[in-house]
């Protein structure tokens, strides 16, 4: 299948964003007012998201990710102590508070088990408490919020990537094709509907034992130097994901652009620039830190670098 090129001659490209508001301006609008202490942005913009639940989950983390996020969220939940919506965003906020190492872990599991009573259908209070569990490094615990969030939205994009990343870091040598994270990932792929981006899933499980093998010194720091995108299973699996983008391209997924920006990286470090230049074309601005970082890199460079080359190759 030919890949789709980009249109006319490559233009220099705007510097990259690393938003985790992704392309979703107003996301990025109803952030920046709550940061400021208006929270009835977010509170307007929740209740227009409804149960889209991959967006709702993406919109409540990124909303709760703000270092003022837990006060303004308190200040809504004292104003409408009966909005599901604000015990949610209470939850995320506290969550990252936790990650930050401002608060102990349990107000934010308490906060989240809050929040999931007021709305039991809701799985975004349980994506708050997998993202508490991964962050500190409860496995068990992080499966456990993976299949309460699963029972609810059976393919949430985000908790399957969460649970990627988690399942990476379990131990395995550094040629283990049977590592549990290809299994899993390869199972929720194979289990999705035809149309669905967890089709990317793979790829990211790839990139994920990348990051942690070469943190522990198995793999060459800089993923060039690195044969773990040439082998025959990861081409493999980088296909069949660039072929499901070309027959359908979720453009109407909230977290589209963390696929693309997966599905770029993987391409470029296997050397086809062609496709990998289409993809960067499709991500414009939006990228993301993961999994240019990976392991420990300047992501900014990197994406730069890395685009720079493929939209100079054709």
């Amino acid at each position: 299948m030919t890949p789709p090129r980009p249109l006319g001659r490559p233009r220099k490209a705007a510097g990259p964003a690393f938003d985790p508001a992704l392309d979703d301006a107003p996301l990025a609008a109803a952030r920046d007012a709550l940061a400021r202490g208006r929270w009835p942005e977010a509170r307007d913009l929740l209740a227009r998201t409804g149960r889209d639940w991959d967006r709702r989950g993406h919109r409540l983390v990124v909303l709760g990710a703000g270092k003022t996020s837990l006060a303004w969220a308190r200040e809504w939940q004292l104003a409408e102590p009966d909005s599901a919506d604000a015990a949610a965003l209470l939850a995320c906020a506290a969550v990252f508070r936790a990650a930050r190492g401002r608060d102990g872990p349990e107000p934010a599991r308490e906060a989240c088990l809050g929040a999931a009573r007021m709305d039991p259908a809701d799985p975004s209070p349980w994506l708050a408490l997998q993202i508490l569990a991964h962050r500190t490094g409860s496995g068990d615990d992080c499966v456990r919020a993976f299949d309460q969030v699963r029972a609810r939205h059976r393919d949430h994009h985000h908790a399957h990537h969460l649970m990627a990343a988690c399942l990476a870091e379990q131990r395995g040598g550094r040629d283990d094709p049977l590592h549990e994270v290809y299994d899993f990932a390869s199972w929720a792929a194979e289990r999705a509907p035809a149309d669905s981006p967890l089709a990317v899933l793979p790829v990211v499980a790839h990139a994920e034992r990348y990051r942690v093998l070469a943190r522990a010194g198995l793999e060459p720091r800089d993923p060039a130097r690195s044969g773990h995108w040439t082998t025959r299973r990861a081409r493999q699996v980088m296909r069949c994901a660039f072929d499901w983008w070309l027959e359908w391209d979720a453009e109407d997924h909230p977290r589209r652009k963390v696929d693309l920006n997966f599905l770029a990286h993987a391409k470029y470090l296997e050397g086809r620039m062609a496709e990998a230049a289409a993809l960067f074309t499709r991500i414009g601005p939006h990228a993301t830190r993961a999994p240019w970082s990976y392991p420990d890199r300047d992501p900014r460079k990197v994406f730069r670098a890395a685009r720079d080359s493929a939209l100079g190759s054709v």
